[in-house]
Formats: C-alpha cells, structure tokens, sequence
C-alpha cells in the first residue's frame, strides 16, 4: 500500500501550536518521519514544537525547489512507494496557498498518491472572514509591486476590478513596507472603497480593522510596521 501525502498547516507565528490547530492535525504531524518543506529552519522549529516523538536530527527533512523538475518530484515522493507517509509544510499557513507546494501536489495526484490536506490557520481566509467583505467572490493577488507608481496603479487596477466583478480582492505586503502600502491606500483609493487590514492573525497582538480609503489616509500607518499583514479591498460594495 503506497503512503500518504499529508498537508500540514504551519503557525503564523510564535504561539503554542495546540491554541490553533486541531488535536488530529497535532497527532498526525507527530507521527511524519518524512518531510518536504519551504525551508527546514523553520520546519524544525515547528516540529520540534509539536513535541514530535521522533529526534529532530532524525526526520528526513527535505526542502522544496523552487522550480523541481517532474524527476526530482518524483525522488521527494519515493517514500510513498513503500508505504511511508510524508508531510508537507510551508513556513506559514496552508502550504500550496499563496505558498509553495502546488507543483509537489500535482505530482502526488499524477503518481495516484493519497493526499490528505489537514485543518489549520490560512490567513487568506481568516482576514476574509473578518472583513465583512464578498466571500462568495473574490481573489488573491500576492505582492503588488513595489515601486510606488507601479503599486499606485495596481491599486487602482485591483479597485476597478473589484467594482466591476464584485469581487473582494486580497493581497499581501512585507512587513516593512507596510506603513508605505497603507499611505498609498490613502492616497490612491477612491474616497469610499473599503479596505480591511489585518495584522498578527492568530497571534496575542492580532488587529483586525476595515475603513474607507478617506478614514485611512487620516490614519498613522507605523502601528503596522513590521507585523505580518493581510489586505482586503472591496470596492464593490459601495
């Protein structure tokens, strides 16, 4: 009988890993000897987190090329020839949501391997969740650009899209241009298009606001700096 392919939600940061995850999550991860992830690093630190019964230098723990060629795919996913399950981690959050991990996916399902993904935090989902906003329409876009005219017009272009389609749209930042993309808000959005920012999901400081561009423009944006943040726009609302 071939292995399974579990996919494991990671924390989205430094918090006892019981207060978001699920018991059956927790009690699976314990059991993975082999691991593909985004970086071990971290992989180690949230394994060794979980309590795993095993010796952290012990696991067979494997990064994720970026580009893996079908042939590679296949030697990360030999384990399952004989038997044996295998974990797939990301840094943060759902692995193969807006993180790494599709392509190894794909190839599990071309191999006829079982995949099992597991239940944890994606922060795609909880800040939708909280926004208040269309979550029977919507889309993620990742990282906007990062010069400020380009972003300007990402921003409009997301707004305009939003109001046409109806569609609620997420995108991400890095932490330390933060307080930059809240002040482009301000100051590129329409008056009235709305925009929830949450910070430190799951976390003791988590902050969840939403407001029109106009109400964020009179906002200070470096209570942001440099804490993990998701953004929501709706301009299809109002």
């Amino acid at each position: 009988m071939r292995g399974t392919l579990y996919l494991v939600p990671n924390l989205l940061g430094a918090i006892p890993p019981a207060d978001v995850l699920p018991a059956r999550t927790i009690a699976i991860a314990r059991t993975l000897r082999h691991w593909i992830v985004e970086t071990p690093k971290p992989a180690r630190a949230f394994l060794k987190s979980l309590g795993t019964p095993h010796p952290i230098a012990a696991l067979d723990i494997h990064p994720l090329p970026a580009n893996a060629s079908g042939a590679a795919l296949s030697v990360l996913l030999a384990p399952t020839e004989i038997g044996e399950d295998i974990g797939l981690l990301s840094d943060a959050g759902c692995p193969g949501v807006a993180d790494p991990g599709a392509t190894l996916v794909a190839a599990a399902h071309a191999a006829g391997v079982r995949i099992v993904p597991l239940v944890g935090p994606s922060s795609l989902l909880l800040a939708l969740m909280a926004s208040g906003m269309n979550g029977q329409s919507f889309a993620f876009h990742g990282y906007l650009p990062v010069a400020a005219g380009e972003r300007a017009a990402a921003l409009r272009r997301l707004e305009d899209e939003s109001r046409t389609l109806q569609r609620a749209q997420l995108f991400i930042e890095t932490p330390y241009r933060n307080e930059a993309m809240v002040k482009a808000i301000g100051e590129t959005l329409r008056p009235e298009t709305l925009v929830c920012i949450a910070v430190d999901l799951t976390l003791p400081g988590e902050t969840i606001e939403r407001r029109t561009a106009a109400a964020w423009k009179r906002e200070d944006p470096a209570r942001f700096a440099k804490r993990p943040a998701l953004f929501v726009l709706d301009a299809g609302s109002v």
